[in-house]
Order: C-alpha cells, then structure tokens, then sequence
C-alpha cells in the first residue's frame, strides 16, 4: 500500500514537538515501544510487534545490515550444524516478512530474527559409519542452536543536524529526520555492528552516549526475549493452546487503529485553581469620555469608528447634490450682476436621492427680489479696490 505524503504543517509540527521534547505517541525522548512476540506451531516461527511494525521484504541494506549482525557477529556456533565434516552439514536460512511497516523496520527485524533462531529446533540426527539416520519429532525430541550471544540492534534518528535524538523513531518521525545510527549489541556491551546512514556527521561524545543508551535497551529487550522463549516452552510442556491463533487477537477492523494516548486529568481542577491563585490579577482600566468638540465625545483606544462612513453610491449622490448647490449659487450672482431677477419664472434644480433617511426639502420663490440681493451680496464678500485701500491710509495718516 503507498504511504500517505507527509505535509509541510505536519513536517513542521514533528520538528516543533521533538525541540519540546515530545512525541506523538506520547512517549520520552528515550522510550522504546511495547515489543510483543508470539510464536506459531512450528518451532522457529515467530511474529514481532514493535509498536505497529511488524516483519516482511526487506531492503538490500537491510539485509546485509542483518547479516553483519548475525553472521559476522558469529552469534550461532556453526561447528554444531557439521553432521559429517565436508559431507553433510546443516543449512540455516532466515526468512522475514513484513506485514505493517510503523517506523524502525530494522530494529523490529533484528528483533525477530534472533528471536526466531532461539526458538528454532533442529531434527536429531545420528551417524553410524557412513549412514546418517534423521529422527522424526515424534521419535526423539528436536534440538535446539547452539546461541552464544543474542545481538539486538537499537536505532537512533538525529534532528536538526545531530541537535537532537530520538530512540525507537516511527514512521513520521522517520520522514522528518536527518541521519540514522544503528548499534548491534549484546547483553555484555559487545558492539556488533555499527550503521550511519542520512549524511549527517557524528561526534565522538554523540556515538558514545548512543552505545551507553543502546546497552540499556539492548539489556531491557534480551529480557524481554528470555521470558516470552520461556513461557513458551512452559505452555508446550503443559500442553496448553499455543501458536499464532490463540496469541494473537482478530483485529480485521480495527487493524490500522491509533491507540489512544493515556493523558492523566485527575487534578486538573487543582492545578487551575493553583494557577489562578498565583496569576497576578489583571490592571483594571477605566475608559474616561474624551471631549473633542462641543457635543462630539469618544471613549476608548482610540479606534476609528466605521459606521458613519458613507458607501460609493451615497458618496456619488453627494457630490451631485453639491455640483447643483453650486449651480444655485452661481445662478444667484448672475442674477445680482444683471440687476434684473425673476425668481418666479426660475426653476431651481433639485436632486433627490433614494435614500428615505435624507430630508426632502422644497424651495419656493420669495416675492421681495430686495432681500435675495442683499443675502447673496452678503455670502459673496467682495476684495476692497485699490483705490479704497489708499483712501483708508489716508484716513489714517490725518487721524
């Protein structure tokens, strides 16, 4: 199936959240993943769950990652898979598939193929001169390898150029990382094998404190190992129902489930009443009117107020109305000029707008032409001539 792309929001959301030093899945910096083993029927056949990750077709640097850790790590002892020394030997071959990939594939194949190979039984076998009889399961009970050490690789994904790290990193965080360092080690510290991929350049002190936190894994996990081998051995001797059927639980529908993270609200309501009591409590501000003009007044911070802002159509209708109040006034001193008005025999030009919330105002023609004159001289005051401005300093100067 094709993995979902990973967004920029997510992208950026995984890197915020690592520099926070926290996980999707609710896990600390140096958290492993609950790790599940169950066996089948057949000796040597196993499933691993880490997390969601489980085993299928591997890589090609997966697998010779695997083979340094396996084989060159000389883990089994090869001597007693010789039946007849250059004749007949035994041939060991481990097959991992993978059925869900969750993140950290190879830890969980490290995982599973140790883990297979402990379990596994070998029929018995017997030579007599040149004759080698094989014994059926029935007929004699099978044997087990010969395991001197049990290596388990531990995976550390590297952030912001090697400033932070992460144990155990899934799918997402998988995406968003740097580089990868692999350590293959044993329940005795002895380093197996060492990986570094992603072209990030490692110090010295950062490779140390990864092998100091891989051994603590690495012990956490051969544990882990021990106890599942051994209860397996005990639930085959007391012939109880055992295999992958009765281990693994139906999960058909909700096989792709997220599981919830445990998130503890038992004292929320105390750490807000905490919170509040030594929050300091907030300045109490007084709006005081502020008097521009006579019966114009604001209160607040100064916000501009939008509610008396005319549209473009109402701003349009104004200027119209103010080119025939124009048209008005110019009539009128025409009038004044000529000497000769009637203002009966004049329509004045007046614009009416849509708007019902505007006054309707009706002009009617004065019977007494005398006062128009005078009101229209006195809105339209005349600059004194030259001469009047002499004959006023001439005054001045007798005075």
């Amino acid at each position: 199936m094709k993995e979902t792309p990973l967004s920029n929001c997510e992208r950026r959301f995984l890197l915020r959240a690592i520099e926070e030093k926290k996980r999707l899945d609710g896990r600390q910096t140096y958290d492993y993943r609950n790790i599940r083993i169950t066996f089948g029927t057949d000796y040597g056949c196993c499933i691993v769950e880490l997390g969601k990750t489980r085993q299928s077709d591997l890589l090609v640097k997966l697998n010779r990652l695997l083979e340094r850790c396996l084989r060159n790590s000389k883990c089994i002892d090869t001597e007693s898979l010789c039946v007849v020394a250059g004749e007949k030997v035994w041939q060991i071959r481990v097959d991992l598939h993978l059925l869900n990939h969750d993140g950290n594939i190879i830890d969980a194949a490290s995982i599973a193929a140790i883990v297979a190979l402990c379990h596994f039984r070998r029929p018995d076998v017997s030579v007599q001169g040149e004759e080698v009889t094989l014994y059926s399961p029935e007929e004699r009970d099978p044997v087990p390898l010969s395991i001197h050490h049990v290596p388990v690789c531990v995976s550390f994904a590297f952030f912001q150029q090697g400033t932070y790290l992460l144990v155990d990193p899934n799918e997402r965080e998988e995406r968003v990382m740097d580089g990868l360092l692999v350590i293959a080690m044993n329940k005795h510290r002895e380093i197996c094998t060492i990986q570094s991929s992603g072209g990030i350049m490692l110090l010295k002190d950062q490779v140390l404190r990864c092998s100091k936190i891989a051994g603590v894994k690495v012990a956490e996990i051969t544990e882990l190992i021990q106890k599942a081998l051994e209860n397996d051995q005990k639930v085959r001797k007391e012939g109880g129902k055992f295999g992958f059927a009765e281990s693994i639980a139906n999960q058909r529908i909700t096989a792709f489930k997220m599981e919830k993270a445990s998130v503890d609200t038992s004292n929320i309501e105390e750490k807000a009443e905490e919170i509040i009591a030594e929050a300091e409590p907030p300045p109490e501000v007084v709006s005081k009117p502020v008097l521009w003009t006579p019966g114009t007044a604001q209160i607040g911070e100064g916000i501009e107020n939008s509610w008396g802002d005319l549209e473009d159509s109402e701003k349009e209708e104004e200027e119209e109305e103010g080119g025939t109040d124009e048209a008005v006034i110019l009539d009128d001193t025409k009038m004044d000029t000529g000497g000769i008005s009637d203002i009966g025999s004049q329509d004045v030009p007046i614009v009416l707008s849509d708007s019902e919330e505007e006054e309707m105002i009706i002009l009617e023609p004065d019977k007494n032409p005398k006062k128009i004159r005078a009101q229209t001289a006195s809105v339209k005051e005349k600059a004194p001539s030259k001469s009047q401005v002499k004959r006023r300093k001439k005054k001045r100067a007798a005075n």
